[in-house]
């Protein structure tokens, strides 16, 4: 077995459920003597709720994703062909199947019984389309086992099939409207994101040291019953000891009573002879 066969498993679960099954199966590993294993397994971050929800997406509607995930390569063909047009098609059909798909991690997260409100919506979506520029989040997202949300920001060599796409000529005398400068809403994620790993962190701590605690009081216990045993032994030693010592002492008697009779048994034998 595997880390990445744990991580599936694991990241299958419902957030609440993470931390005990993660020390479960890293104890499991632990006692069948594979730490290296134990260690990997006691590092798997428990998923905040949006990383949660795109992880039951992928393991329910899998082959909407790998058609999400196809887009981009087909992005990435159209954009070495410089053709706009189709670029602007594929990214129109994306962002369709990135909205589609993340109400449709939210609505199975509400079916699992945690309903995500329009900001974990969104940050589902942002996932998705970050698994378009990012093998390896696309990677995790395949395997159901993110364990945080994901964005993608820029464009260019780093996200080939999320490139901009051309807009139409503009009317002549429109002044291009620039978009919102949303680092503030940037800044509000990363922060939410880092106090849920924050408090994953927290659990993870917090599972160890209920582990070590218990390992601790079912080691003090078994020196307890040790001790007992060992004093309970002891005595037992004390009484055979002096059983051993009656019996020696009944044994040497019996002998000298043995011998007694035997010399009376020669003495009377010397007389009858003589008789």
């Amino acid at each position: 077995m595997t880390v990445e066969d744990v991580a599936r498993d694991l990241y299958g679960l419902a957030p609440a459920d993470f931390v005990a099954a993660r020390a479960d199966r890293a104890a499991a590993a632990k006692q069948s003597g594979d730490k290296q294993l134990a260690a990997a397994i006691g590092k798997l971050r428990k998923p905040t709720l949006t990383a949660w929800a795109a992880n039951l997406l992928s393991r329910a509607a899998p082959e909407d994703v790998a058609a999400l995930l196809r887009l981009a390569a087909a992005l990435a063909a159209a954009q070495r062909k410089l053709s706009a047009e189709q670029l602007r098609e594929l990214t129109a059909q994306r962002q369709q199947l990135v909205n589609a798909l993340a109400k449709k991690a939210g609505a199975l997260a509400a079916e699992h019984g945690h309903p995500v409100g329009e900001n974990v919506v969104r940050e589902i979506g942002q996932t998705l389309t970050a698994a378009l520029a990012d093998r390896d989040v696309a990677d995790r997202l395949r395997a159901g086992t993110l364990a945080t949300a994901a964005s993608y920001e820029g464009f260019g060599p780093s996200g080939p099939g999320l490139l901009a796409v051309p807009e139409r000529a503009m009317r002549p005398g429109r002044a291009a409207v620039r978009p919102p400068d949303d680092s503030a809403r940037r800044e509000l994620r990363e922060a939410e994101e880092a106090l849920e790993t924050a408090r994953a962190e927290e659990d993870s701590a917090g599972a160890a040291f209920e582990e070590a605690t218990g390992e601790l009081s079912s080691a003090e216990e078994r020196v307890a019953a040790l001790r007992d045993e060992l004093e309970h032994a002891e005595q037992q030693r004390q009484f055979r000891k002096s059983a051993e010592r009656s019996a020696k002492d009944e044994l040497h008697a019996a002998r000298r009573q043995v011998e007694r009779a035997e010399r009376r048994l020669a003495k009377a034998r010397q007389r009858a002879g003589d008789d």
